[in-house]
């Protein structure tokens, strides 16, 4: 992952691409410009490439199952994929060694089970970087890979989840087993139904982001690491809705299995408090793990516990 990232790093240097005429998705590498995300992810076919977004709405989706594919807007946040949706599952379905995507906004997607998300991942590593995620059934959803690693770093996730589909509940994000998932200067509000983040990860490190649940309806927990988890969860702000399905916890720690240890999660640094009007006494932590978690000083407004086992 780090010399895929490295070399992101570079191509952002020098500036996007000159497209030629003839469509908005360039191949950086070969020069050419496609009128379709699908002809631009074949011609990059089992190899690495670059794909620059040029600003626009689009309806289109699109597979990739080779070494490393970077999805780039020219301009960011100007680049929209608007409902499409391959294989009844996700605008981009991912299957190669490498995805980095960047700057780019995902909104209005839904497929017949629930899970309609802008990003599938069934397998390698992920980054996801300025990018948007909204007003559809999920914004990430992976599945397992346990030497994999998820990276998604200053991204907005809103109007995500619900749990009145075939395929049950949806989120802004919904990681398997993986070998990692950070999630760092993100933002996730005015969740529509299951969690902001949920995660069967091994290693989880959630870190200056914000959970804003106030304008949120029939949400769950902020942060729901099902499995148990290792890692850090802080400097992150909460603000616990009135919306809510379930307002018993803000945290929740191997509520369905104790596949994962969690012996020695952080959790540190974080500022929660309630919206007018959302129930009083929810906790902050509700472990049940039933192991020695390593929780710092966290800023607890009125009417928020700071620990329960269950």
């Amino acid at each position: 992952m780090k010399n895929m990232f490295l070399a992101v790093a570079a191509l952002l240097a020098t500036g996007p691409a000159v497209a030629q005429s003839g469509g908005p998705f360039t191949v950086h590498e070969l020069g050419r410009s496609f009128n379709r995300l699908d002809d631009a992810f074949n011609a990059i076919g089992k190899g690495e490439g670059t794909v620059i977004v040029a600003p626009g709405t689009y309806k289109d989706c699109a597979a990739f199952g080779g070494q490393s594919i970077t999805l780039r807007a020219a301009t960011p946040s100007t680049a929209i994929f608007d409902g499409g949706a391959c294989g009844d599952k996700a605008t981009l379905v991912l299957g190669g060694m490498n995805a980095v995507i960047d700057g780019i906004v995902f909104q209005n997607i839904a497929v017949r089970d629930g899970n309609g998300a802008g990003i599938r991942l069934e397998w390698g590593n992920l980054l996801v970087t300025r990018s948007t995620f909204r007003n559809s059934q999920q914004g990430i959803l992976a599945g397992g890979y346990e030497r994999g690693t998820i990276t998604i770093e200053r991204s907005t996730f809103s109007g995500l989840g619900g749990c009145d589909a075939p395929g049950g509940c949806s989120h802004s994000i919904y990681i398997g087993g993986y070998g990692k998932l950070t999630v760092s200067r993100c933002r996730f509000e005015r969740g529509t139904g299951g969690h902001y983040v949920k995660s069967r990860t091994a290693m989880n490190e959630i870190v200056d982001s914000s959970f804003d649940d106030t304008g949120g309806k029939n949400t769950n927990y902020m942060i729901d690491l099902p499995a148990g988890s290792v890692g850090l969860i802080a400097r992150n702000e909460f603000v616990q809705g009135k919306g809510k399905e379930n307002h018993g916890a803000l945290i929740a720690v191997a509520a369905e299995t104790r596949t994962n240890p969690s012996a020695g999660l952080r959790i540190e640094g974080n500022n929660a408090s309630l919206a007018p009007g959302a129930p009083l006494n929810p906790v902050f932590v509700a472990d049940w793990s039933r192991e020695r978690l390593a929780i710092g000083a966290n800023k607890l407004g009125p009417g928020i516990r700071p620990f329960e086992t269950r």
